[in-house]
């Protein structure tokens, strides 16, 4: 994935609408961007096709994920522990 796509990808992961998954996503994403592969970066860029709520609840495991959003991505969003 090239620079550009990679800068409107970390803008989509940061400003979501809902804070809570915007702090996820987004910082999952600055420090991880340059150690995903292109595949696992489509990945992302496919799960914020999803809603906000939804996503959240995925990775909280509030709720099942569906099989064409469960991907190694998410399994690393959800082992992806942010530092305050």
């Amino acid at each position: 994935m090239d620079e550009a796509a990679k800068k409107r990808l970390l803008y989509r992961a940061n400003y979501r609408g809902f804070k809570e998954a915007d702090i996820m996503l987004g910082r999952f994403l600055k420090e991880n961007i340059e150690k995903l592969s292109d595949q696992e970066l489509l990945a992302f860029e496919n799960l914020l096709t999803a809603k906000d709520h939804d996503i959240y609840d995925w990775i909280t495991e509030r709720q099942t994920v569906p099989a064409n959003f469960d991907t190694p991505v998410l399994a690393k969003i959800r082992a992806y522990r942010p530092k305050f």
